[in-house]
Order: C-alpha cells, then structure tokens, then sequence
C-alpha cells in the first residue's frame, strides 16, 4: 500500500473528502517524524514502535580505492513489530501455504 491508496481508503471509509483524507495522514506520519526528531520514541499499542539508534563511527574504506575513510556516527529510525501485528501476520501466512 502507498500512501495514495491510504488516503483513498480513508476517504472512503470514513465518508471524507480526498483533501480531509490528504490532511490527515499527513498530519500523523508527520507527528511520527516530529516526535521522532524531538522524543526519539513513538510507541502504536498492538502494531509497533519507531525508536532511535545511535550509531557509533567507526574507521572504514573506500572499497573502489582502498583509501581509509573515518565513517562519522549517525542516528536512524528503527522499526519493532509489535505482538499482535507479529501475530496475525504469522497466522496469514500459515493459512496461505495450506492446501
């Protein structure tokens, strides 16, 4: 699913105009990012959670010239799956592949 199709099926089910539809998943995937910047943390009971990690630099090379490079550390977004989401996820699967 893209975010056009997000859009469109909540426009759909929730009886609103695209625009309305538009505004509000920009509006939550952007208070993911803000929250993200800010807190480092944004936690969706029975689907998931993003965090943070840091990550160390280290000492590295350039695998075209050899040359060694210092790589500086960095911070990316991390995803976890939540239990529930974990699950149903599995039990799909399992179904799929019977005969």
């Amino acid at each position: 699913m893209v975010r056009s199709e997000l859009i469109e099926i909540l426009s759909s089910k929730a009886d609103l105009r695209h625009a309305q539809s538009e505004e509000i998943v920009d509006l939550f995937f952007g208070g993911i990012m803000e929250a993200l910047t800010t807190e480092g943390r944004v936690e969706l009971r029975g689907f998931g959670a993003f965090t943070v990690r840091r990550y160390q630099g280290y000492d590295g090379r350039n695998p075209k010239t050899g040359e060694h490079i210092t790589v500086p550390g960095k911070k990316l977004p991390f995803w976890k799956t939540g239990l529930e989401l974990r699950q149903r996820v599995d039990s799909l699967e399992l179904s799929s592949s019977r005969p």
